[in-house]
């Protein structure tokens, strides 16, 4: 009975991926089908986090929300783990694979930014918010395929998660400024002579322009390192999948600019699909 409500978990964290990370989910389907559960329990805890925002209109609701999860990992859950499938599969994947719940409670940690609307500060604050993140599950995914490989991974992992926060961000840029959301760093932004209300504002397009060039040059940087970084091995290379998606967008908002406003950068979900799939037989990022 404990292994059929295991592989009941697993599933609905896939079919929940389905519905709210398709990349990621695709991501599990060229897995190998034994690490299937426990990844896409990790990818399901992780769009948790991300929704918080979308599910609340203030801080303090989310602050709970977060705090749920912190309690979990901690040892102080509260009431019955089994009712909420995504903890329960997570637990059974941190025991099964022996993942530090440390840098799982630090992606909590880091995902409180999301809450607010304090701009991010410098470069540094912002690698440092995708490295407990994008960065970090990458490598717990790599823990999950080949705990033997992952340390060497490590570097490209670190690398790849920030290429893939940054991609993400640019995709969700329209929406950050409508909530007045800022991840650009102010660093980035005074650069190019403008501060967190001009940009925001949206008037500047030349500026801004040169604003998201940056912010996605910064991200090709960091995909070039990752790529710098040597081979990764073939048994967690499904771990980066994700990651492979990152150059387009980036290249696009460099070409785009101030545009990215008016037209999506994300390329269709067929174009997506067979990108991974190439990734998967090539195993490059």
């Amino acid at each position: 009975m404990a292994e059929e409500n295991i592989a009941t978990n697993q599933d609905i964290c896939l079919a929940m991926l389905r519905d709210s990370d398709r990349d990621r989910y695709l991501a599990c389907l060229l897995s190998p089908q034994d690490r299937r559960g426990a990844l896409a329990a990790l990818y399901a805890f992780n769009a948790e986090l991300a929704r918080i925002r979308d599910l609340v209109h203030e801080p303090l609701p989310g602050e709970v929300r977060m705090q749920y999860w912190r309690d979990l990992l901690e040892g102080g859950a509260h009431g019955s783990t089994a009712a909420n499938p995504v903890a329960a599969a997570l637990l059974t994947a941190i025991e099964t694979h022996r993942l530090p719940r440390k840098t799982l409670v630090d992606m909590i940690e880091a995902r409180t930014f999301d809450l607010y609307d304090d701009p991010m500060e410098t470069r540094l604050s912002l690698e440092g918010y995708a490295g407990e993140t994008a960065s970090a599950l990458i490598q717990l995914a790599s823990l999950v395929l080949s705990p033997q490989d992952a340390a060497r991974s490590a570097d490209a992992a670190g690398h790849a998660g920030v290429a893939q926060a940054i991609a993400g961000l640019l995709l969700l840029m329209p929406l950050h400024r409508r909530r007045g959301q800022l991840y650009i760093p102010l660093q980035i932004l005074s650069a190019t002579g403008l501060d967190r209300d001009s940009f925001l504002a949206g008037k500047d397009r030349p500026r801004i322009a040169a604003a998201v060039e940056a912010f996605a040059g910064l991200g090709r940087e960091h995909l070039a390192k990752a790529r710098g970084a040597g081979p990764i091995a073939p048994a967690v290379f499904p771990a980066f999948l994700p990651a492979t998606l990152a150059e387009p967008v980036l290249l696009k908002a460099q070409r785009r600019g101030a545009q990215l406003f008016d037209r999506p950068l994300q390329p269709p979900q067929w174009r997506r699909q067979l990108a991974m799939a190439l990734a998967a037989a090539r195993r490059k990022i």
